[in-house]
C-alpha cells in the first residue's frame, strides 16, 4: 500500500499543486484594473471612474473603499461580504437613498453630496462599530434613528440639507453634530437633552429667529457652538430672552453672538462681572464714556435707537468698582445708568441740559458716588470754605 501511494505523487502532481498555489495566491492580491491599490491591496481607490457598477475583483479582506465622484445609483447587498471594511467613501454619485446592507464593521461611511432624502431607521440599525456619518450635501428632510443605537457614533454631519427642526433621538455619544446650512427654524424640547457629550455644535446659516426654551441647558460639554448667519428677531426680546441669557453665561465659544455687537461671546467672559442680567455702568477716567461689559449690549431696536446717540465702548477697566468721572474737566452731557438688558428703556437714559442738572431719585440710588456738579460749582465751594477757613483763623 505504500509503495502504491508513493507512485501516486508523481512530480506532475506537484506541479499541478504549485500552480494552485499560486493561483490562490494571485486571486487574494488582484485589483480591479479601474482601481488603485495600496497596502497590500487593502485600500482600494476606484474614485473619479465615472463607474456605473460596482467594480468586479474587490477581494474581501480591502479596509478601505473609495468610490467618490462616480455615477452609482445602487449598491444594494453588493458589499456585505466585505467583512472587513472599514471605511467606506460613496460620496458625489448618483445616490437617492442610503445602500442597505453595508458591512457592519464599517467606522466610516461619507455619503455626502447624493440626492438621499430620507434616512430610515433600518438604515444603520446595526451599524454598532460606526464612529463616523457623514450625509452633508444631499436633500434630507427627515431622519430616523432607533434609540440606543449607533453607540459608537462620534460625529454626525448633516449639514447641507433641508431639515427645518433639528433631528430628535440622535445617539447620545455624539461629540460633534453639524446641521448648518439648513432650514432649521426651531429646536424641539429635548431633542438636545441626551447629547451630555457634545463638544461642537454648528448651527450657522440657518433660518432661526429664536430658539425658545431651554435647549442648551443640558450641553454641559460644549466647547463650540456657531450660531452667525441665522435672521434673528432681536425686537422681539422677550422671545429671543432666554438665548441672549444662555450666550452670556456658557463656558462654551460662541461664534456669531445673536444680536450682540461682539462676533464671538461664550467662554463664562461675564459670570465673574455679571450674576444675573443686570449689569452697572461707570464711566473712564480718560474719556467721560460710559462702559459696558463686552457682552452686554444687544442689537435691540431700542439700543440700536440709543446708540445714534451714544457710544458704548466694549474695553473693560481694571476695576470697574472704583472708577469715578474726573472732577475737572468737560463733563459729558449724556449719562447711562444701570439696565437691565434686552430691555433698554428710555428712563434709563437722562440728557442733562445744564452743567448742574439735579439726577433722579433712581440715578441717585443706582450710582451713589456718582457726581454731580459743574466746574463753577466746585470752585465757588472750594473758595467759600477757604475764605471761611481764613476768617476763623483771623478771629482766633
Amino acid at each position: 500500500m505504500k509503495r502504491q501511494r508513493k507512485a501516486m505523487w508523481t512530480p506532475s502532481t506537484e506541479l499541478q499543486c504549485l500552480l494552485i498555489v499560486l493561483y490562490a495566491a494571485k486571486a487574494l492580491t488582484v485589483c480591479p484594473p479601474t482601481c488603485v491599490c495600496t497596502r497590500s491591496h487593502r485600500v482600494v481607490d476606484c474614485s473619479g471612474r465615472n463607474l456605473s457598477d460596482l467594480p468586479e475583483g474587490l477581494q474581501h479582506n480591502i479596509q478601505v473603499l473609495n468610490l467618490s465622484h462616480n455615477s452609482l445609483v445602487d449598491l444594494d447587498n453588493l458589499l456585505t461580504h466585505l467583512g472587513h471594511l472599514r471605511t467606506l467613501d460613496i460620496s458625489h454619485n448618483q445616490f437617492s437613498y442610503f445602500p442597505s446592507n453595508l458591512p457592519k464593521a464599517l467606522w466610516e461611511i461619507d455619503a455626502s453630496g447624493n440626492t438621499i432624502r430620507l434616512l430610515e431607521k433600518t438604515d444603520t440599525a446595526y451599524h454598532w462599530n460606526l464612529k463616523l456619518l457623514d450625509l452633508s450635501g444631499n436633500a434630507i428632510e427627515r431622519i430616523v434613528f432607533i434609540n440606543n443605537t449607533l453607540t459608537n457614533l462620534r460625529s454626525l454631519n448633516l449639514s447641507g440639507n433641508k431639515f427645518w427642526t433639528v433631528p430628535t433621538n440622535m445617539p447620545y455619544n455624539l461629540e460633534t453634530v453639524d446641521l448648518s446650512n439648513n432650514l432649521l427654524v426651531q429646536i424641539l424640547p429635548g431633542s438636545l437633552d441626551r447629547l451630555l457629550h457634545l463638544a461642537f455644535l454648528y448651527l450657522h446659516n440657518n433660518r432661526f429667529a429664536t430658539i425658545e426654551g431651554k435647549a442648551f441647558s443640558k450641553l454641559a460639554n460644549l466647547k463650540l457652538i456657531t450660531l452667525n448667519d441665522n435672521p434673528w428677531a432681536c425686537d422681539r426680546e422677550k422671545d429671543i430672552d432666554y438665548l441672549l441669557f444662555w450666550v452670556r453665561q456658557t463656558t462654551a465659544r460662541v461664534i456669531g453672538c445673536p444680536c450682540f455687537t461682539s462676533h464671538i461671546c461664550g467662554q463664562g467672559q461675564t459670570t465673574s462681572r455679571v450674576q444675573n442680567k443686570s449689569s452697572k455702568t461707570t464711566f473712564l477716567p480718560s474719556t467721560n464714556r460710559a462702559w459696558r461689559s463686552p457682552l452686554l449690549p444687544t442689537a435691540t431696536s431700542n439700543y440700536l435707537l440709543k446708540s445714534a446717540t451714544a457710544a458704548v465702548l466694549v474695553a473693560t477697566p481694571s476695576n470697574i468698582s472704583t472708577v469715578q468721572p474726573p472732577l475737572i474737566g468737560k463733563r459729558s452731557t449724556l449719562t447711562y445708568t444701570s439696565t437691565i438688558l434686552p430691555n433698554i428703556t428710555s428712563k434709563n437714559w437722562h440728557t442733562s441740559t445744564t452743567p448742574n442738572s439735579t439726577p433722579s431719585a433712581e440715578q441717585k440710588t443706582l450710582l451713589p458716588n456718582r457726581a454731580t456738579y459743574s466746574d463753577t460749582t466746585i470752585f465757588s465751594t472750594v473758595l467759600f470754605n477757604f475764605t471761611l477757613v481764613m476768617l476763623t483763623k483771623s478771629f482766633l
